[in-house]
């Protein structure tokens, strides 16, 4: 029993990467005042990226992912124009990029033949002697590298929102667009830079899911994962450490559902399969009340559209 709770728990961070990654990419964008529903639909983008590209190189996944992130940033630039110069309805545009995405993969998919083709991705990385430790060195020190990192990515944009003067600017882009355009600040550059930038780190989580944790690309690989960073960020309440606590939460559902199949305790297949989403609308419905008659740290201009020309 011991080593099935040591193996879950060192399991967990490798299953609450993709959540903590695409969460912390959506607070990006919607800190600036755009409301991205695209999470399920870029990740999938990612995903695919991240096999095609170790297909078709021969390997190096490290490199893979950085491409997968730029493919993924590329994409969103439809995403961007349709919302931020078009000005089309940000929950419209998001919901059909998510099926554009979910179609255009499948075909390429299929089209490339890298369906179902096992990949070597990234393995875990033992830091000697440290991962020798019982216990301890197996939770901490044994991951991958993209799960060693995470700590540091989530570092360099908390510091960037709430210690620079760009995330001064991005945050009060997303508060008030009129005002940030009176103080001289490019709110239509502002925000479509973000939506590539965050789009970038959802694109991220996409790829660990194909080249570090399943390997290989199927149709869907992402699983519902997307729906579920959204959820994230509202009860994360737009901060990026609360959102990667939130990610462990579900990692650690996640994590466990082999776990306990494994240890032969009998819980119907189905009920396991839903779990994470019972727990999704359990965090939605402790958030909305949570926030009764209280304020909202959610951004002040969030889904709104800026025309340089209207006042509100």
């Amino acid at each position: 029993m011991n080593e099935l709770f040591i193996n879950w728990i060192a399991n967990t961070p490798g299953y609450a990467a993709p959540y903590a990654l695409a969460a912390l990419g959506l607070i990006l964008c919607e800190r600036a005042g755009v409301l991205n529903l695209t999470a399920e639909g870029i990740m999938l983008v990612g995903a695919l990226s991240g096999v095609g590209a170790t297909l078709t190189m021969g390997g190096y996944p490290q490199l893979a992912i950085i491409i997968a992130m730029i493919m993924a940033s590329l994409v969103s630039t439809l995403f961007a124009t349709m919302t931020v110069l078009l000005r089309v309805n940000q929950v419209i545009a998001g919901l059909a990029m998510v099926f554009f995405c979910q179609g255009l993969t499948a075909l390429l998919g299929n089209l490339f033949e890298w369906k179902n083709q096992p990949i070597t991705g990234i393995g875990r990385i033992d830091v000697w002697p440290l991962s020798e430790i019982p216990v301890i060195g197996h939770i901490f020190f044994s991951q991958d590298l993209i799960v060693f990192l995470i700590i540091p990515i989530f570092y360099l944009v908390n510091r960037v929102l709430t210690r620079s003067m760009v995330g001064l600017r991005l945050r009060a882009v997303g508060e008030s667009p009129e005002a940030s355009d009176a103080a001289g600040i490019n709110v239509t550059a502002y925000r479509f830079l973000t939506v590539m930038a965050g789009s970038a780190l959802v694109g991220l989580a996409g790829a660990y899911i194909s080249v570090a944790s399943t390997k290989i690309w199927v149709d869907g690989v992402t699983a519902g994962r997307g729906w579920i960073a959204l959820a994230l960020v509202i009860f994360a309440r737009w901060r990026p450490w609360r959102a990667l606590l939130g990610a462990l939460l579900f990692g650690a559902i996640e994590s466990a559902m082999p776990r306990i199949a494994a240890a032969g305790i009998k819980v119907p297949q189905y009920f396991m399969l839903m779990l994470p989403y019972v727990v999704t609308l359990g965090v939605m419905i402790w958030v909305a009340w949570s926030k009764r008659g209280g304020a909202t740290d959610e951004p002040g201009a969030l889904g709104q559209p800026h025309v340089r020309e209207e006042r509100r």
